[in-house]
């Protein structure tokens, strides 16, 4: 029954904001698209996301990042194709204070260049920025990700 009432965007949704590590961190999903092409995250610091000099600690502010573009690939390209994070890189611009946020954007067109890309069997490595922001507006951290896309034979 709830398969049929909730759009798939709204499980997933709900399914992260309950996941463990992410409950731990304080990390929220405020936002999925309906066509998986757009999710937003926040995260407001907390107890248990603070570091020693109180701001956000590192990891929690790169775990805000890790799946969701993953997750994004697999939804728009489908079961045919094997999709795995491959490498991340952050660098810590700022620190972060207050409730920080980040936005995952895929156009369509990003979507078919690495279907296209991956028509051949070999695999691709697409790479994508991700800023967190934190609640003036300024980069906190700069997150770069590489994922592992591959036709499945």
């Amino acid at each position: 029954m709830f398969n049929k009432l909730f759009p798939k965007s709204l499980k997933l949704k709900l399914l992260l904001n309950t996941y463990l590590p992410f409950l731990g961190a304080g990390i929220q999903i405020s936002h999925v698209s309906k066509d998986f092409l757009e999710i937003d995250v926040k995260m407001p610091l907390n107890k248990r996301n603070k570091n020693y000099v109180g701001t956000h600690f590192g990891g929690s502010l790169y775990a805000m990042t890790d799946p969701f573009l993953m997750l994004m690939l697999l939804e728009n390209l489908g079961k045919n194709y094997i999709i795995w994070d491959k490498a991340a890189h952050i660098d810590f611009i700022a620190p972060g204070k207050g409730t920080v946020f980040a936005q995952f954007r895929l156009t369509p067109k990003q979507i078919e260049q690495v279907k296209r890309a991956a028509e051949s069997g070999k695999a691709v490595c697409p790479e994508y920025t991700v800023e967190v922001l934190g609640e003036d507006g300024n980069v906190v951290a700069k997150v770069i990700k590489t994922l592992y896309v591959k036709k499945k034979q």
